[in-house]
C-alpha cells in the first residue's frame, strides 16, 4: 500500500454561514461543518476532524503544526508555543531527527514531493532574509529527496495561472491534466501542498478564496478519480484559517482530514497522528 497526502494550508472545520464561510457557498469536499453537516465524500472517502491546538495556548501557526505533520510528533507542546510561518532552529532540529520522510527512506520506502520550484528559490532560500525552508522542504531534505524544478511536477497553485503571472514559463493545465502530472510523480509516499486558499484568507479576499478552495477540489477531485487501487489518498490541512472570514487570523477551529481507499482510520486526534498515521499505513513504526 502507497500513501498520497494532499495538503492544503489553513483550512478548517467551521460553521455553516454563507455570510463568512466560502466553503458554505459551495459543495466542496472539504465543506464539513461544525454541526457535523457537509458534502458526503465520494469513493467510501472518511472524515475525521483533528485538533490543531495541542493544548498549548494562542491560535496555531504554520510553522509548528506543519513541523507536526511532517514527523508526527506535537511540535508546539514540544518548543510550549505556536510558531508561525517557517520553522526556527528548534522546529528545525525536531524535522531533522524525525522527518517521516526520512524515518520512510530509512526503512527503504520512497518518496517525492510533487511541488517543484523555480531556480530562483534555490539561489535564495536560506540565503535571503525572510526566504526560508519550509517544514515540507526540511522534511524532504532529511530524506535527501530532492526538491522538483518548474517545469517538473505541479507549481503550488496547480493550474499554473499564479505562476505564470509572475513570470515563470509554467504550462496551463486542467485539474485532469494535473492529476496527471501528480501520479507521473508518484512514490510510496506522495505530497503535494496547496497555500493559495491561506494566503487569501489573510488578506479576507473572499473571491481569491473560493478560487483557491475551488481549484485545490478539482484537482483533488481528479487525483481521485485516477486513484491507483494501491494508493491511500489523504486531504488535511494544518490550522483553520479560510472558513472564517469574518477576520484574517487563524482559528481554533478542528481541521479536516479525508481519507479514500483507506480502511477503517484508527483513532486520529490531533494533525501530528496524520505523519504518524502515514508512517504506520507504510509499515514503519511511529
Amino acid at each position: 500500500m502507497r500513501v498520497a497526502l494532499l495538503f492544503i494550508d489553513g483550512v478548517g472545520i467551521g460553521r455553516r454561514d454563507t455570510s463568512t464561510n466560502p466553503l458554505a457557498r459551495a459543495d466542496l469536499l472539504l465543506s464539513q461543518f461544525d454541526d457535523g453537516s457537509g458534502t458526503p465524500l465520494p469513493h467510501g472517502g472518511q472524515l475525521a476532524a483533528l485538533d490543531a491546538t495541542f493544548g498549548v495556548e494562542g491560535r496555531p501557526q504554520s510553522a509548528t503544526n506543519q513541523t507536526a505533520l511532517y514527523t508526527g510528533e506535537p511540535a508546539p507542546k514540544l518548543i510550549g508555543a505556536h510558531k508561525l510561518g517557517y520553522p526556527n532552529a528548534a522546529l528545525t532540529e525536531i524535522i531533522e531527527r524525525r522527518s517521516i520522510v526520512k524515518r520512510l527512506k530509512q526503512h527503504g520506502a520512497t518518496a517525492s514531493f510533487v511541488n517543484a520550484f523555480p531556480a530562483i528559490y534555490f539561489e535564495l532560500v536560506g540565503k535571503v532574509r525572510h526566504f526560508k525552508p519550509s517544514a515540507s522542504t526540511l522534511a524532504f531534505r532529511a530524506g535527501d529527496v530532492a526538491l522538483k524544478l518548474l517545469p517538473e511536477g505541479l507549481p503550488a497553485d496547480i493550474d499554473g495561472s499564479r505562476a505564470r503571472q509572475r513570470g515563470f514559463e509554467v504550462p496551463s493545465r486542467t485539474a485532469a491534466e494535473a492529476a496527471q502530472v501528480f501520479w507521473s510523480c508518484a512514490a510510496d509516499f506522495t505530497l503535494f501542498e496547496h497555500f493559495a486558499a491561506d494566503e487569501a484568507a489573510h488578506e479576507r479576499d473572499a473571491p481569491a478564496v473560493e478560487r483557491a478552495l475551488a481549484t485545490f477540489d478539482g484537482f483533488v477531485r481528479a487525483v481521485l478519480e485516477t486513484r491507483p487501487p494501491d494508493v491511500q489518498v489523504l486531504v488535511t490541512s494544518d490550522h483553520g484559517n479560510a472558513e472564517d472570514l469574518s477576520h484574517r487570523s487563524h482559528t481554533l477551529a478542528k481541521v479536516p482530514l479525508l481519507a479514500f481507499g483507506a480502511p477503517k482510520l484508527p483513532a486520529v486526534e490531533n494533525v501530528a497522528d496524520v505523519g504518524r498515521y502515514v508512517l504506520q499505513a507504510l509499515g514503519v513504526g511511529a
